[in-house]
């Protein structure tokens, strides 16, 4: 199998990563983030997992490289990680009690062929009803901070949330069954890849 590499540095992502049982590196290299007026939220995340691929794509020569970017959307607004305690309390407010959508881009590049597909999941949460006593004690805990939507539905985040429609990995940051099925696009079958792990009593790792 070709080597795998992880264009993200998000620790999330690399457990994630780690329970298909597929031997990878993390290769991060910085993008630019601005994008063209109109296009769709799933477009946009898409359009960023691209680039994040490319360019951890250059310093390799063969191999596939994943990219992932995830953005949380809330009434046409779109959440991004809070500047601060209080910039997390504010985005919570706005928040909670409300329905919101959370699009995860995901893009797989080959090299040296250059083929790259790529695609996007959607789930959607739904923010029980908060005081605001309740945001306060949870933006101090500091888990909202490097979040976008600052929220963790992973950690104590969960206590925040009433339900939601879709996959759960995908508000974590990578929908597993999205890229599962990319990866058989390139001939990477994770269930069987699972089944010799198994059999063979090995562990997933990363390095």
């Amino acid at each position: 199998m070709l080597p795998v590499y992880l264009a993200s540095a998000s620790p999330r992502r690399e457990r994630l990563l780690n329970q298909l049982g597929i031997p990878f590196s993390i290769l991060v290299r910085p993008v630019e983030e601005s994008l063209s007026e109109g296009l769709s939220f799933g477009r946009q995340a898409e359009v960023l997992a691209e680039r994040k691929a490319k360019a951890a794509a250059r310093e390799v020569s063969e191999g596939l490289v994943i990219g992932a970017d995830t953005i949380v959307v809330c009434r046409g607004r779109i959440l991004g990680k809070p500047a601060g305690t209080e910039d997390a309390e504010k985005m919570l407010s706005f928040l909670q009690g409300k329905e919101h959508d959370v699009y995860t881009g995901l893009a797989v590049l080959q090299k040296p062929s250059l083929r790259m597909v790529t695609a996007h999941a959607r789930t959607k949460v739904k923010f029980k009803p908060l005081t605001p006593e309740q945001i306060r004690r949870y933006a101090a805990t500091g888990e909202p901070l490097d979040k976008a939507g600052a929220y963790a539905i992973q950690g104590l985040g969960a206590v925040l949330i009433e339900s939601i429609e879709g996959c759960y990995f995908n508000v974590v940051g990578l929908p597993l069954a999205l890229l599962a099925e990319i990866l058989l696009e390139f001939g990477v079958d994770v269930l069987e890849m699972g089944r010799k792990l198994v059999g063979a009593g090995s562990v997933p790792f990363n390095h």
